[in-house]
């Protein structure tokens, strides 16, 4: 939205960066999405931390839904590397607008194959890179690791959202969007 209203003004480009929040769940299908909740955050704060998170996902858009299961979300972050190296931020932002869909609404485990393939076709992605992607494990491996250790390192990153405005302004967790109006400003004053 902050920056929606400065488009005239300023030219961005979103890097979607890759984090794992559990690189031990298991491949494919995962684990019961409540159940890990509830070992992280205990029974009692996930009957209030749930409630709150709908409501400011409905706020914006978001129709959070939280059944489904969890798996281990290298191979997304893969695709994520490989549709910006293939297309740019547009099948970037498709590709991840994709996965946010699946995981975040309509419960589907971004560790399963199939959810990936999915996505892909959704996003846009070709085919022939889909299938390679999900036949060679091999493939953006090495890049999304290599980015995922450095970006963490170089700015702490212990979750998400993160987000670092033009290269020297961090911003860590969820914000309003008046955060980004004062940076804007900031970045547009300094011009």
């Amino acid at each position: 939205m902050a920056l929606a209203r400065r488009s005239d003004k300023l030219d961005a480009d979103v890097y979607w960066r890759p984090f794992q929040l559990n690189d031990a769940l298991p491949k494919g299908k995962g684990v019961d999405k409540m159940e890990l909740y509830k070992q992280k955050f205990g029974a009692d704060r996930i009957r209030s931390m749930i409630p709150h998170m709908k409501q400011v996902g409905e706020e914006v858009g978001i129709q959070f839904s939280y059944g489904g299961f969890i798996g281990n979300t290298l191979d997304s972050h893969r695709f994520i590397w490989k549709a910006r190296e293939i297309g740019g931020t547009q099948l970037q932002d498709k590709m991840v607008d994709a996965f946010f869909g699946a995981y975040f609404e309509q419960e589907q485990s971004l560790g399963d194959p199939e959810v990936l393939q999915a996505c892909a076709e959704v996003a846009g992605m070709p085919k022939e890179v889909t299938m390679e992607l999900l036949n060679d494990e091999s493939i953006a491996k090495a890049e999304v690791e290599k980015e995922r250790k450095e970006f963490g390192r170089k700015w702490n990153c212990r979750g998400v959202p993160l987000f670092v405005i033009d290269g020297k302004y961090p911003l860590s967790g969820a914000q309003p969007p008046e955060v980004f109006d004062g940076i804007f400003e900031e970045i547009l004053d300094n011009c």
